[in-house]
């Protein structure tokens, strides 16, 4: 049983870490956006276009790529405030029933996500200026959502084989 956990443990451990690569890919392309348009605007004089709605879809990428490594990692931010009063057994059904509630809210926007990145390749929406497809940003979403319910669900098998502490 604990070589199946490790393994499973390991596997999303790994499929964290190839999606936040497309994360650290789309903050260095934001930067360079960024920056491109600044130079452009301020020492030329000749705005780009579209640069608003490449920073607005890369940080989707980004933080929904991101989204399932930082959670894989214990990156959020938790309050304590109310650790020493519950006891191990009142955290330990805290930790359960908050990761539940995250996993059932995430399977939703998961669900949504994918119909939208359907619906949205069906009727080719795209963006007003540059008209880029918006369906692979809506995978992405949907692509990161499900991640972190698989990595939630992961600490569930986790915490229950651990037992309170």
């Amino acid at each position: 049983m604990t070589s199946r956990l490790t393994a499973m443990s390991r596997a999303t451990e790994r499929a964290t870490l190839a999606l936040s690569v497309l994360g650290g890919v789309c903050l260095i392309g934001v930067v360079a956006v960024v920056t491109a348009g600044v130079v452009m605007r301020y020492a030329f004089d000749a705005p780009m276009l579209g640069v608003n709605e490449i920073v607005e879809l890369s940080a989707v990428a980004l933080v929904m790529s991101a989204l399932p490594y930082c959670t894989q990692r214990n990156g959020h931010v938790a309050v304590d405030v109310f650790d020493t009063m519950l006891g191990r057994y009142g955290r330990f059904i805290g930790d359960l029933l908050s990761r539940g509630i995250a996993i059932a809210i995430l399977t939703i926007l998961c669900r949504r996500a994918i119909l939208k990145a359907l619906d949205a390749a069906e009727w080719g929406d795209a963006t007003n200026m540059l008209q880029w497809p918006l369906w692979p940003y809506y995978a992405v979403l949907a692509a990161g959502v499900a991640l972190t319910a698989v990595v939630f669900a992961v600490q569930v098998v986790l915490l229950v084989a651990r037992g309170p502490r």
